[in-house]
Protein backbone atom coordinates (compact mmCIF):
# COMPACT_ATOMS: atom_id res chain seq x y z
CA UNK A 1 0.00 0.00 0.00
CA UNK A 2 2.88 2.53 1.16
CA UNK A 3 3.88 2.51 -2.83
CA UNK A 4 0.55 3.34 -4.13
CA UNK A 5 0.57 6.14 -2.07
CA UNK A 6 3.58 7.54 -3.40
CA UNK A 7 2.74 6.82 -6.73
CA UNK A 8 -0.35 9.05 -6.11
CA UNK A 9 1.40 11.69 -4.18
CA UNK A 10 4.09 12.18 -7.50
CA UNK A 11 1.99 11.68 -9.85
CA UNK A 12 -1.65 13.42 -8.95
CA UNK A 13 -1.54 16.81 -9.25
CA UNK A 14 -5.07 16.97 -6.50
CA UNK A 15 -2.36 15.88 -3.84
CA UNK A 16 -1.02 19.24 -3.98
CA UNK A 17 -0.53 18.95 0.18
CA UNK A 18 2.33 17.13 1.85
CA UNK A 19 1.49 13.51 2.99
CA UNK A 20 3.10 13.12 6.68
CA UNK A 21 3.65 9.33 7.44
CA UNK A 22 3.08 8.63 11.10
CA UNK A 23 5.09 6.09 13.02
CA UNK A 24 2.77 3.33 13.79
CA UNK A 25 2.73 -0.42 14.95
CA UNK A 26 3.97 -2.33 12.23
CA UNK A 27 0.74 -3.68 11.23
CA UNK A 28 -0.93 -0.11 10.73
CA UNK A 29 0.19 2.58 8.16
CA UNK A 30 -1.78 6.14 8.72
CA UNK A 31 -1.47 9.16 6.22
CA UNK A 32 -2.44 12.53 7.52
CA UNK A 33 -2.29 15.75 5.06
CA UNK A 34 -1.05 18.74 6.98
CA UNK A 35 -1.02 22.41 6.54
CA UNK A 36 -5.20 22.17 6.11
CA UNK A 37 -7.05 25.17 5.95
CA UNK A 38 -9.56 25.88 9.41
CA UNK A 39 -13.08 26.88 9.29
CA UNK A 40 -13.08 30.46 10.65
CA UNK A 41 -16.20 32.29 11.91
CA UNK A 42 -17.63 35.60 10.66
CA UNK A 43 -15.29 37.40 12.18
CA UNK A 44 -12.34 35.75 9.99
CA UNK A 45 -10.87 33.68 14.08
CA UNK A 46 -10.47 30.52 13.22
CA UNK A 47 -12.76 27.83 15.02
CA UNK A 48 -10.99 25.58 17.97
CA UNK A 49 -10.29 22.50 17.10
CA UNK A 50 -7.88 20.13 19.03
CA UNK A 51 -6.66 18.78 15.49
CA UNK A 52 -7.72 19.49 11.43
CA UNK A 53 -10.53 17.02 10.98
CA UNK A 54 -8.81 14.79 8.47
CA UNK A 55 -6.50 13.99 11.34
CA UNK A 56 -8.79 13.21 14.01
CA UNK A 57 -10.51 10.52 11.68
CA UNK A 58 -7.53 9.26 11.21
CA UNK A 59 -6.49 8.62 14.56
CA UNK A 60 -9.58 7.40 15.75
CA UNK A 61 -9.54 4.76 12.32
CA UNK A 62 -6.43 4.31 13.47
CA UNK A 63 -7.37 3.45 17.23
CA UNK A 64 -10.11 0.85 16.07
CA UNK A 65 -7.47 -0.99 13.58
CA UNK A 66 -7.84 0.21 10.28
CA UNK A 67 -5.50 1.90 7.93
CA UNK A 68 -6.77 5.37 5.70
CA UNK A 69 -4.73 7.74 3.45
CA UNK A 70 -6.06 11.46 2.61
CA UNK A 71 -6.50 12.47 -0.74
CA UNK A 72 -7.45 16.25 -1.83
CA UNK A 73 -11.11 15.17 -3.97
CA UNK A 74 -11.17 17.31 -7.57
CA UNK A 75 -13.63 19.08 -6.38
CA UNK A 76 -11.63 21.29 -3.97
CA UNK A 77 -13.53 21.75 -1.35
CA UNK A 78 -13.30 17.82 -0.34
CA UNK A 79 -11.07 15.15 0.75
CA UNK A 80 -11.28 11.64 0.26
CA UNK A 81 -10.56 9.54 2.89
CA UNK A 82 -9.97 5.80 1.88
CA UNK A 83 -10.19 3.19 4.68
CA UNK A 84 -8.15 -0.49 4.41
CA UNK A 85 -8.15 -3.35 6.64
CA UNK A 86 -5.40 -5.95 5.27
CA UNK A 87 -4.11 -3.15 2.22
CA UNK A 88 -7.90 -4.03 0.90
CA UNK A 89 -10.06 -0.63 0.50
CA UNK A 90 -13.21 -1.32 2.06
CA UNK A 91 -14.99 2.26 2.25
CA UNK A 92 -14.32 6.16 1.22
CA UNK A 93 -15.31 8.78 3.04
CA UNK A 94 -15.83 12.32 1.09
CA UNK A 95 -15.02 14.81 3.78
CA UNK A 96 -17.18 18.30 2.53
CA UNK A 97 -14.29 20.68 4.60
CA UNK A 98 -16.29 24.09 5.40
CA UNK A 99 -13.23 25.76 5.48
CA UNK A 100 -12.79 25.35 2.04
CA UNK A 101 -16.68 25.73 1.22
CA UNK A 102 -16.47 29.27 2.48
CA UNK A 103 -14.21 30.20 -0.25
CA UNK A 104 -15.53 28.70 -2.78
CA UNK A 105 -19.29 27.51 -2.16
CA UNK A 106 -20.11 26.23 -5.52
CA UNK A 107 -22.72 23.86 -5.73
CA UNK A 108 -21.39 22.34 -9.18
CA UNK A 109 -18.39 21.39 -7.27
CA UNK A 110 -20.44 20.15 -5.20
CA UNK A 111 -22.54 17.73 -7.72
CA UNK A 112 -19.29 16.45 -8.83
CA UNK A 113 -18.81 14.96 -5.22
CA UNK A 114 -22.45 13.84 -5.35
CA UNK A 115 -21.61 12.29 -9.19
CA UNK A 116 -18.50 10.44 -7.72
CA UNK A 117 -20.08 8.97 -4.85
CA UNK A 118 -23.22 8.19 -7.28
CA UNK A 119 -20.57 6.36 -9.46
CA UNK A 120 -18.42 4.62 -6.57
CA UNK A 121 -21.99 2.92 -5.22
CA UNK A 122 -22.98 1.76 -8.84
CA UNK A 123 -19.47 0.30 -9.39
CA UNK A 124 -19.69 -1.97 -6.28
CA UNK A 125 -17.36 0.31 -4.11
CA UNK A 126 -18.77 1.81 -0.16
CA UNK A 127 -19.16 5.44 -0.28
CA UNK A 128 -20.45 7.78 2.11
CA UNK A 129 -20.31 11.57 2.04
CA UNK A 130 -19.68 13.40 5.58
CA UNK A 131 -20.09 17.24 6.05
CA UNK A 132 -17.20 18.64 8.27
CA UNK A 133 -19.41 20.21 10.40
CA UNK A 134 -21.22 16.90 11.54
CA UNK A 135 -17.86 15.55 12.45
CA UNK A 136 -17.42 18.94 15.07
CA UNK A 137 -20.79 18.65 16.79
CA UNK A 138 -21.44 15.48 16.60
CA UNK A 139 -18.37 12.93 16.72
CA UNK A 140 -19.76 9.87 18.33
CA UNK A 141 -23.13 9.53 16.28
CA UNK A 142 -20.81 9.81 13.77
CA UNK A 143 -18.06 7.24 14.59
CA UNK A 144 -21.34 5.05 15.73
CA UNK A 145 -22.41 4.79 11.95
CA UNK A 146 -19.17 4.49 10.90
CA UNK A 147 -18.18 1.78 12.97
CA UNK A 148 -21.74 0.05 11.91
CA UNK A 149 -20.36 0.15 8.42
CA UNK A 150 -16.69 -0.73 9.25
CA UNK A 151 -18.53 -4.00 11.05
CA UNK A 152 -17.15 -2.76 14.58
CA UNK A 153 -20.67 -2.24 16.24
CA UNK A 154 -22.15 -4.05 19.56
CA UNK A 155 -24.39 -6.53 18.15
CA UNK A 156 -27.87 -7.38 20.06
CA UNK A 157 -30.65 -9.29 19.00
CA UNK A 158 -33.99 -7.89 18.37
CA UNK A 159 -35.63 -11.55 19.01
CA UNK A 160 -34.53 -10.85 22.39
CA UNK A 161 -36.43 -6.99 22.84
CA UNK A 162 -40.22 -6.08 23.26
CA UNK A 163 -41.59 -3.59 20.98
CA UNK A 164 -43.89 -1.10 22.34
CA UNK A 165 -45.05 2.86 22.24
CA UNK A 166 -43.03 5.21 23.88
CA UNK A 167 -43.79 8.56 24.94
CA UNK A 168 -42.74 11.65 23.45
CA UNK A 169 -40.40 12.77 26.16
CA UNK A 170 -38.38 9.39 25.75
CA UNK A 171 -38.08 9.27 21.88
CA UNK A 172 -36.84 12.82 21.64
CA UNK A 173 -34.33 11.99 24.21
CA UNK A 174 -33.04 8.94 22.26
CA UNK A 175 -33.26 10.11 18.96
CA UNK A 176 -31.43 13.44 20.18
CA UNK A 177 -28.65 11.23 21.63
CA UNK A 178 -28.50 8.43 18.90
CA UNK A 179 -29.85 9.75 15.47
CA UNK A 180 -27.31 12.03 13.51
CA UNK A 181 -29.88 14.36 12.44
CA UNK A 182 -32.21 14.48 16.23
CA UNK A 183 -35.76 14.57 16.30
CA UNK A 184 -38.26 16.32 14.65
CA UNK A 185 -42.11 16.12 15.18
CA UNK A 186 -43.93 12.85 14.71
CA UNK A 187 -47.44 11.05 15.70
CA UNK A 188 -46.51 7.67 16.37
CA UNK A 189 -43.57 6.71 18.77
CA UNK A 190 -41.75 2.57 19.07
CA UNK A 191 -39.09 1.67 20.77
CA UNK A 192 -37.41 -1.69 21.03
CA UNK A 193 -36.10 -2.77 24.81
CA UNK A 194 -34.01 -5.21 25.95
CA UNK A 195 -34.92 -6.87 29.26
CA UNK A 196 -32.11 -6.98 32.03
CA UNK A 197 -32.49 -10.82 31.76
CA UNK A 198 -31.05 -10.42 28.58
CA UNK A 199 -28.11 -7.94 29.41
CA UNK A 200 -26.01 -10.84 29.43
CA UNK A 201 -25.92 -10.38 25.67
CA UNK A 202 -24.10 -7.44 25.51
CA UNK A 203 -20.07 -6.95 26.24
CA UNK A 204 -18.71 -6.03 29.09
CA UNK A 205 -16.86 -2.86 27.46
CA UNK A 206 -20.22 -1.69 25.52
CA UNK A 207 -20.75 1.46 27.65
CA UNK A 208 -24.32 1.44 28.33
CA UNK A 209 -26.47 1.96 31.42
CA UNK A 210 -27.49 -1.86 32.87
CA UNK A 211 -29.25 -0.36 35.90
CA UNK A 212 -32.32 -0.60 35.26
CA UNK A 213 -34.73 -3.62 34.27
CA UNK A 214 -34.90 -2.67 31.14
CA UNK A 215 -32.93 -0.84 28.15
CA UNK A 216 -33.96 1.18 25.11
CA UNK A 217 -31.85 0.36 22.57
CA UNK A 218 -33.73 1.04 19.69
CA UNK A 219 -36.19 4.11 18.30
CA UNK A 220 -38.64 3.93 15.39
CA UNK A 221 -41.14 7.53 14.70
CA UNK A 222 -44.17 7.52 12.21
CA UNK A 223 -46.08 10.58 10.94
CA UNK A 224 -49.59 10.84 10.76
CA UNK A 225 -51.69 9.12 8.07
CA UNK A 226 -51.87 11.06 4.56
CA UNK A 227 -55.09 9.69 2.54
CA UNK A 228 -54.82 10.24 -1.01
CA UNK A 229 -56.55 8.22 -3.61
CA UNK A 230 -55.49 5.42 -6.20
CA UNK A 231 -57.51 2.99 -8.52
CA UNK A 232 -60.54 4.69 -6.93
CA UNK A 233 -59.82 3.59 -3.36
CA UNK A 234 -58.44 5.73 -0.27
CA UNK A 235 -55.04 4.47 0.36
CA UNK A 236 -53.57 5.22 4.11
CA UNK A 237 -50.23 6.27 3.81
CA UNK A 238 -47.60 7.00 6.55
CA UNK A 239 -44.27 7.73 6.51
CA UNK A 240 -41.52 6.65 8.68
CA UNK A 241 -39.69 9.27 9.69
CA UNK A 242 -36.66 8.45 12.02
CA UNK A 243 -35.24 5.07 13.09
CA UNK A 244 -31.90 4.78 15.61
CA UNK A 245 -30.24 1.94 17.66
CA UNK A 246 -28.25 3.23 20.85
CA UNK A 247 -24.75 4.19 20.03
CA UNK A 248 -22.20 2.08 18.96
CA UNK A 249 -24.48 -0.53 18.67
CA UNK A 250 -26.62 -2.74 15.48
CA UNK A 251 -29.77 -4.16 17.01
CA UNK A 252 -30.51 -6.74 14.49
CA UNK A 253 -33.49 -7.06 12.99
CA UNK A 254 -34.21 -4.11 15.04
CA UNK A 255 -35.82 -1.66 12.24
CA UNK A 256 -37.98 -4.76 10.88
CA UNK A 257 -39.21 -5.37 14.70
CA UNK A 258 -40.75 -1.93 15.20
CA UNK A 259 -42.22 -1.97 11.98
CA UNK A 260 -43.96 -4.75 12.58
CA UNK A 261 -45.30 -3.61 15.57
CA UNK A 262 -46.45 -0.43 13.84
CA UNK A 263 -48.19 -2.41 11.08
CA UNK A 264 -50.02 -4.27 13.56
CA UNK A 265 -51.12 -1.06 15.23
CA UNK A 266 -52.32 0.91 12.73
CA UNK A 267 -52.56 -1.52 9.77
CA UNK A 268 -51.36 1.06 7.05
CA UNK A 269 -51.67 0.70 3.08
CA UNK A 270 -47.85 1.81 2.52
CA UNK A 271 -45.19 2.99 4.33
CA UNK A 272 -42.64 5.75 3.00
CA UNK A 273 -39.56 6.77 3.61
CA UNK A 274 -36.25 8.07 2.68
CA UNK A 275 -32.82 7.05 2.51
CA UNK A 276 -30.35 9.51 2.91
CA UNK A 277 -27.80 9.51 0.03
CA UNK A 278 -25.11 10.90 2.24
CA UNK A 279 -24.43 8.26 3.71
CA UNK A 280 -26.88 5.08 2.31
CA UNK A 281 -28.45 3.86 -1.23
CA UNK A 282 -31.38 2.32 0.68
CA UNK A 283 -30.10 -1.34 0.54
CA UNK A 284 -31.59 -2.00 4.05
CA UNK A 285 -34.80 -0.75 3.22
CA UNK A 286 -34.96 -2.74 -0.13
CA UNK A 287 -34.45 -6.11 2.11
CA UNK A 288 -37.41 -5.25 4.09
CA UNK A 289 -39.25 -5.01 1.00
CA UNK A 290 -39.04 -1.49 0.27
CA UNK A 291 -39.64 -0.31 -3.44
CA UNK A 292 -37.68 2.61 -4.53
CA UNK A 293 -40.24 5.43 -6.28
CA UNK A 294 -37.87 8.33 -6.84
CA UNK A 295 -35.48 10.62 -5.53
CA UNK A 296 -35.34 13.88 -4.17
CA UNK A 297 -32.89 17.24 -5.08
CA UNK A 298 -30.40 18.27 -2.32
CA UNK A 299 -31.79 20.45 0.31
CA UNK A 300 -29.88 23.43 1.69
CA UNK A 301 -29.61 24.01 5.18
CA UNK A 302 -28.35 27.55 6.36
CA UNK A 303 -25.11 26.66 8.46
CA UNK A 304 -24.22 28.94 11.92
CA UNK A 305 -20.44 29.29 12.01
CA UNK A 306 -20.52 30.60 15.65
CA UNK A 307 -22.73 27.79 17.01
CA UNK A 308 -21.76 24.93 14.14
CA UNK A 309 -25.19 24.27 14.18
CA UNK A 310 -27.92 23.77 10.47
CA UNK A 311 -31.35 25.51 10.40
CA UNK A 312 -33.63 24.93 7.31
CA UNK A 313 -33.73 27.16 4.85
CA UNK A 314 -36.65 28.03 2.66
CA UNK A 315 -36.52 30.02 -0.70
CA UNK A 316 -37.32 33.20 1.42
CA UNK A 317 -34.71 32.78 4.21
CA UNK A 318 -31.54 34.79 3.67
CA UNK A 319 -28.12 33.79 4.50
CA UNK A 320 -27.34 36.00 7.96
CA UNK A 321 -23.83 36.97 8.95
CA UNK A 322 -22.34 34.34 10.14
CA UNK A 323 -24.04 31.84 8.24
CA UNK A 324 -23.12 30.01 4.99
CA UNK A 325 -25.74 27.50 2.89
CA UNK A 326 -24.70 23.93 2.64
CA UNK A 327 -26.56 21.41 1.04
CA UNK A 328 -27.34 17.68 1.50
CA UNK A 329 -27.30 14.77 -1.46
CA UNK A 330 -30.67 14.26 -1.51
CA UNK A 331 -32.67 11.20 -0.83
CA UNK A 332 -34.14 8.43 -2.25
CA UNK A 333 -37.57 7.48 -1.50
CA UNK A 334 -38.81 4.58 -0.72
CA UNK A 335 -42.57 2.83 -0.33
CA UNK A 336 -44.01 -0.68 1.25
CA UNK A 337 -47.21 -1.32 0.46
CA UNK A 338 -49.48 -3.73 2.91
CA UNK A 339 -52.44 -6.39 1.68
CA UNK A 340 -54.37 -7.44 4.64
CA UNK A 341 -56.71 -10.63 4.50
CA UNK A 342 -60.47 -10.12 4.96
Amino acid sequence: MSASFSALEGNNPSYSRRLQKRATPARFLLYVATDITCCRNSKNEPLKSKAPTQEQIGNWLESVGFQSGFQIGDEANTDRIKIFRNEQCILELILVRIGEWLNKESFAQLEGSHHYLTTQRAAGNRCIMLWEDYWMTKPEIVKSRLSAMLGLSYKIPARLTIARRIDKKDAISFLETNHLNGSVSSKFRYGLFLPNRYYRVLQADFQVDRGGEELLVAVATFSHPRIFQQEQKAIRSYELIRFASVLDSNVIGGLDKLLNAFVKDRQPDDIMTYADLEWSDGASYRKLGFEMKGQTPPIAFNLDLNKIARSSKSAETDVREGQVTVYNAGSLKFVKPFEYAH
